[in-house]
């Protein structure tokens, strides 16, 4: 009896290794956040339906070939076994660790991408600089497993499990009491919950197109996976996760308009917000405000994520203020956060060549925004409105007079 070789996900999917010439994948993804990897999978040998093309074609195959076919098709057989072990191996990052949620939020989310910039995902961003702007301390956990629901992120908190960012931001806010809203009006939270679901619902699919479709070589290089065949993994997940998002584009609706449309709905959502966020120093006005996270996590992805394409043209070129925005977010609350390609025009004056030293961006076990770790772990006392250098972080730092000097210079 001939036996096949596939890999079984926990999210009812089965990749049939041993006798596709492509690799394919059923996928049941949810709506928030289109998965780019999956974990915990294994390894299952079934056996092959007889008569047919199937097994007794095979074997019939067998039976005529000479006897060096047949061993090159036995030889060939094991080596895919093994290439299909090696595989399982190299995605099941690590087993999953007991942990003690315990007055501890826990964030699971997908591990950090290699180009310095916390997360290829909006909404993990959205919800790790939510945590921050909330000076919440919080563990991160990049075990890329998805909560019961098949969302990404998601948090433990007390053993409780709560996936979906909004959710995720009601449950802190009941149990812990924070609120980054409770100086807006009635008018205000209208508005600013007008604004989220523009972004999380229309504004982040486009992104997706660009990141996954249009722009996936780029987005390829950025995948954090290592291993001794990390670039052919990472060329099957990334192209798995194109076509799931292709899918799920088409699903919705956004996917079925040609590529230039998409680009001209995703062009007017960014001039809608940089229309309202205009001078002001945060989309609601001087105070941070939960939508800044939401807008943030999906604006730093065409910010710092899709080198050379037309949402970065368009917000490092017309669009300046939602580049400053994005910029005086990250200086904040991000203190750690440097990115080699930075464009000096958006440091402030007083910046010198020696304060632009900055600690690579760790993968801390244990993060407050009021408190910060070097590279041996040890703490550094740090203040929220100041960065990882001392120098402040008002909005005199990053603002539109500097940009029109710098303008006027040239």
């Amino acid at each position: 009896m001939l036996w096949g070789v596939g890999l079984a996900a926990p999210r009812s999917c089965v990749a049939d290794l041993s006798r596709n010439r492509s690799l394919s994948l059923g996928w049941c993804a949810g709506p928030e956040e289109p998965p780019p990897a999956f974990y915990g999978g294994e390894i299952v040998a079934f056996p092959l339906a007889g008569g047919g093309a199937g097994a007794g074609g095979t074997m019939a195959a067998l039976g005529s070939d000479s006897w060096w076919k047949k061993t090159l098709y036995l030889t060939g057989g094991a080596l895919l076994a093994a290439a299909a072990y090696l595989l399982h191996e190299l995605l099941a990052i690590r087993k999953e660790q007991e942990l003690d949620s315990k007055d501890a939020i826990i964030l699971h989310q997908f591990s950090r991408p290699t180009n310095g910039v916390p997360s290829l995902s909006p909404f993990c961003l959205k919800m790790e600089t939510y945590l921050r702007m909330a000076d919440l301390p919080y563990q991160n956990y990049f075990d890329g497993k998805l909560s019961p629901q098949g969302k990404m992120p998601w948090i433990e908190y007390n053993h409780k499990k709560v996936s979906g960012t909004e959710f995720i931001i009601d449950f802190l806010e009941e149990k812990l009491g924070v609120n980054l809203n409770k100086h807006l009006g009635p008018h205000e939270r209208a508005v600013s919950r007008a604004v989220t679901k523009m972004v999380e619902e229309h504004f982040y699919w486009t992104l997706a197109y660009c990141q996954w479709v249009e722009n996936l070589h780029e987005t390829q290089k950025m995948v954090s996976l290592f291993g001794p065949f990390s670039d052919l993994l990472k060329w099957i997940l990334c192209h798995l996760t194109k076509g799931i998002v292709k899918r799920e584009m088409y699903g919705h609706g956004i996917g079925r308009f040609s590529e230039e449309e998409m680009y001209t709905l995703m062009e007017k959502d960014m001039r809608t917000l940089a229309g309202l966020l205009g001078d002001k120093k945060y989309i609601m006005g001087p105070t941070v405000s939960t939508v800044d996270a939401t807008v943030f996590g999906h604006l730093a992805q065409a910010m710092w994520t899709l080198p050379g394409t037309r949402p970065e043209r368009l917000i490092k070129g017309e669009l300046i203020n939602l580049a400053m925005y994005c910029e005086r977010i990250r200086r904040k609350f991000w203190p750690e956060w440097h990115h080699d390609d930075d464009n000096t025009l958006y440091e402030s004056e007083e910046s010198s060549e020696a304060s632009k030293t900055y600690s690579p961006l760790q993968d801390f076990s244990f993060y407050s925004r009021t408190e910060t770790y070097d590279e041996e772990g040890n703490s550094i006392s740090q203040t929220p409105d100041t960065d990882y250098t001392g120098h402040s972080l008002f909005d005199s730092d990053v603002d539109m007079d500097e940009y029109r000097d710098h303008e006027q210079c040239k």
